[in-house]
C-alpha cells in the first residue's frame, strides 16, 4: 500500500505557551492513519514510489485539528437565540423544547446533526464531546452521522429524571439507569464492525446537571461508570441560579454531590466550573477530572468568569468548549479569542483591586492555541500524541493557507513581499486573531481527509 506524505510547514503547541514552527519537514502517515515518520525533509528516506506526496504550498501550514469539549448537539437547532435570559429560564424556554422536538422527529434529527457535522469540519474541529438528548435512538442517529462525517465524537445520551418541563424527562431513576445501560450496548453493537482505528464514536454517561438528577440516578450512574469504565460528562458550578438551587435542595455544593456518587473520576469532564475555588481545583487535579472552559457562554450565563489561570496552576486538565447553544459560535477560534479577552479583564480587575503581587491571570494567544489543540486532546484522553505532530500519534490535522502569489487569503491582508519566506510567529498571530474558514482548505482525522 502506498503511504501518504506531506512536505512543508508544521505548527503545533507541545506545551502550554510554546508554539513550535517547523519548516521543510516531512510527515508520513501509515495505512491506519498514524504518523509513522516525522523529520526534516532531507532526512526522509522514503522513495517516491513508496509514498503519495503532497507538498504544502508556501503561505500554508499544517496545524493539529481543534477539540471542542462541550457542545449540545440538539441545541444547534436554535443556535444564536434566546441569550437574553438567565440560565434556568433559558433551559425552560429554549433548550428543553428543542431537545424534545428533536427526540420526536428523527428526520429533523438527521438534518440538524448533518448540518452540525458539516459546520464542525468547516471550522477545523476534529474531536467533540457532545450532549445529546434523552431518547436512545436519536443519539444513535447522532453517533452515526458523526462517524460517517469522519469526526471523533463522544456521544452523551442525557440522563435526567427531574425536569421543570414534565414532558421532557425520564419516568424514574431506575428507567434512566436502564436506558443508559441500553444505550451503551447499542453503541457497541451498532459500530462493532469497525476496527479500533476506524471507530471514531464512543458513548459517554451524561447526567445533565445536579438539578435534573435525583440522588438515586446519580448513584446508579456512578456505579455504572465504575463497572463499565465509562466516560462521564456534566455541568459543574455553572451559574448563580444553578448553584443556589443545588445548595437549597441538597444542602451541599454540587462538586460534593458528584463526588459523593463517584462521578468525579479521571474519566470525567465537567463544563464551566466558574464558581470553583483553588481548593476545588486542587481536588479535581488529585482526582484527575478535566474541565471544559466555555468563556463565551460563561459571559452570558455566569456572574463569575472561570478562574482559568488558577485551574491551570493547580494542574487540572483544561480544554475549550463552544457550548452551543449557550455560546452562539461553533468556531473554536472564537472560543480561543474569548478565553484570552476574559482572562485579560480578570487580570486588569486584579490590578485595579490593588493585588499587584502574584501570578498573572491573563493568558496569551499561544496558551489559548494549546488549549484548543493539545490541551483539549489531553483532557479528552485521545490517543497518545494527539494534538501534536509526533510519531505514533493519529494524524488529526488541518491545512491552513494565509497567502498565495503575494496576496492574502480571506481576511488576511499582506503588505510586505513574503515570497517564499517561512510562516512567522507574527503572521501566525494575525491568523489567530482574524482568520476564518476561508483560510482552512483541508481537514484530516485518523489520516483520512474529511473536509472539503
Amino acid at each position: 500500500m502506498v503511504l501518504k506524505r506531506f512536505i512543508g510547514s508544521f505548527i503545533d503547541t507541545p506545551e502550554l505557551g510554546v508554539v513550535r514552527v517547523l519548516h521543510d519537514y516531512s510527515l508520513v502517515i501509515d495505512e491506519s492513519g498514524f504518523i509513522s515518520s516525522f523529520s526534516p525533509k532531507e532526512q526522509d528516506s522514503y522513495l517516491s514510489g513508496e509514498v503519495d506526496t503532497v507538498t504544502i504550498p508556501h503561505g500554508g501550514f499544517m496545524l493539529p485539528s481543534f477539540c471542542d469539549l462541550h457542545l449540545h448537539a440538539p441545541q444547534f437547532l436554535y443556535q444564536g437565540t434566546g441569550l437574553h435570559l438567565p440560565l434556568m429560564e433559558w433551559l425552560d424556554q429554549y433548550a428543553f423544547k428543542a431537545e424534545e422536538r428533536i427526540d420526536s422527529d428523527p428526520v429533523l434529527a438527521e438534518k440538524t446533526y448533518s448540518s452540525l457535522a458539516k459546520r464542525l469540519k468547516e471550522h477545523g474541529t476534529g474531536a467533540v464531546l457532545l450532549f445529546g438528548t434523552i431518547k436512545e435512538e436519536t443519539n444513535i442517529i447522532l453517533a452515526r452521522v458523526m462517524q460517517e462525517a469522519g469526526i471523533r465524537a463522544f456521544i452523551g445520551k442525557l440522563s435526567m429524571d427531574v425536569s421543570s418541563r414534565p414532558t421532557y424527562k425520564e419516568p424514574s431513576a431506575q428507567e434512566a439507569i436502564a436506558s443508559a445501560i441500553s444505550f451503551n450496548q447499542k453503541m457497541q453493537s451498532t459500530f462493532s464492525h469497525l476496527s479500533s482505528s476506524n471507530l471514531l464514536v464512543e458513548p459517554v454517561l451524561t447526567p445533565r446537571f445536579t438539578p435534573s438528577c435525583s440522588d438515586e440516578l446519580l448513584a446508579g450512574l456512578g456505579e455504572l461508570s465504575e463497572r463499565e469504565n465509562l466516560r462521564i460528562q456534566s455541568h459543574l458550578a455553572e451559574a448563580r441560579d444553578q448553584v443556589d438551587w443545588v445548595h437549597q435542595e441538597r444542602g451541599i455544593p454540587d462538586i460534593d454531590v458528584f463526588d459523593k456518587h463517584h462521578l468525579l473520576t479521571p474519566r470525567t469532564i465537567q463544563a464551566h466550573c466558574t464558581f470553583l475555588t483553588k481548593p476545588c481545583f486542587d481536588r479535581l487535579h488529585n482526582i484527575g477530572t478535566g474541565i471544559a472552559h466555555c468563556p463565551l457562554s460563561n459571559s452570558y450565563f455566569s456572574s463569575l468568569p472561570f478562574p482559568l489561570r488558577e485551574a491551570l496552576s493547580s494542574g487540572v486538565r483544561v480544554g475549550l468548549g463552544t457550548d452551543i447553544a449557550g455560546g452562539y459560535s461553533i468556531d473554536i477560534m472564537n472560543t480561543m479569542r474569548t478565553a484570552v479577552v476574559v482572562s485579560r479583564i480578570r487580570e486588569g480587575a486584579r490590578k485595579e483591586s490593588g493585588q499587584a503581587q502574584g501570578e498573572s491571570l491573563s493568558i496569551n494567544w499561544k496558551e489559548a492555541l494549546y488549549l484548543a489543540t493539545k490541551g483539549g486532546a489531553t483532557t479528552l484522553q485521545l490517543p497518545r500524541g494527539t494534538g501534536t505532530f509526533e510519531i505514533g500519534a493519529p494524524f488529526d490535522a488541518q491545512l491552513i493557507r494565509l497567502h498565495e502569489n503575494g496576496l492574502g487569503i480571506g481576511p488576511i491582508d499582506v503588505f510586505d513581499e513574503l515570497g517564499e519566506k517561512p510562516i512567522s510567529e507574527e503572521l501566525l498571530e494575525k491568523w489567530w486573531c482574524i482568520g476564518d474558514t476561508r483560510n482552512r482548505v483541508g481537514l484530516w482525522i485518523q489520516g483520512k481527509q474529511c473536509h472539503p
